[in-house]
């Protein structure tokens, strides 16, 4: 087992996003490779960790037991690749509820390193936003960016000297990723 951990953004990394939320299973559909990418990164000996904002709760779009059968869903078409998750953390909050977990703050990070007993630094946060970004330098964590979902809006708002990796997706970055090993 490898000490690094891989965190993923969901919506634009592992799924397709929508300006409307993904609110149901049936609207939440795998980007082309990115679960066979996980799989990669299983194979490879990492940990892999999702942190996703899913303010469509506290927007009421969806509640809390839909957000579970969308991992559900996810965890089940990992599962029938022989793929898996070893956490997924989620913000329920609204952009104004201050809260320390919302993106761009790093409290899913560092959350997802507590529990898994690594140090930040031991961390890659794969995302497509902006708060992404954030997060992962906020945390102490190598930011990754990925050009699906938001990708290629943020692309175009990073400065000249920002030093972040950037992918087409998530599959070009594990497979880059894991030819190194």
């Amino acid at each position: 087992m490898r000490s690094e951990v891989i965190v993923l953004d969901r919506d634009g990394v592992i799924n397709q996003d929508s300006d409307d939320y993904i609110k149901t299973p049936d609207e939440w559909i795998p980007i082309t490779g990115s679960l066979e990418a996980i799989k990669r990164l299983n194979n490879a000996g990492y940990r892999v960790a999702v942190a996703t904002n899913q303010s469509g709760i506290a927007r009421g779009f969806y509640d809390e037991s839909t957000l579970q059968a969308m991992h559900d869903k996810m965890n089940t078409l990992l599962a029938q690749r022989g793929a898996k998750l070893d956490q997924i953390v989620y913000c329920p909050h609204g952009p104004t509820d201050n809260c320390m977990c919302r993106k761009p703050k790093p409290g899913m990070l560092l959350q997802i390193a507590k529990t898994l007993g690594v140090k930040p630094s031991q961390m890659v946060f794969v995302g497509d936003s902006v708060s992404d970004i954030k997060a992962a330098r906020m945390a102490g964590v190598k930011p990754v960016l990925v050009k699906t979902g938001k990708g290629l809006k943020t692309l175009a708002k990073l400065e000249p000297d920002d030093d972040i990796p950037v992918y087409n997706d998530l599959a070009q970055y594990v497979r880059q990723l894991t030819r190194r090993i």
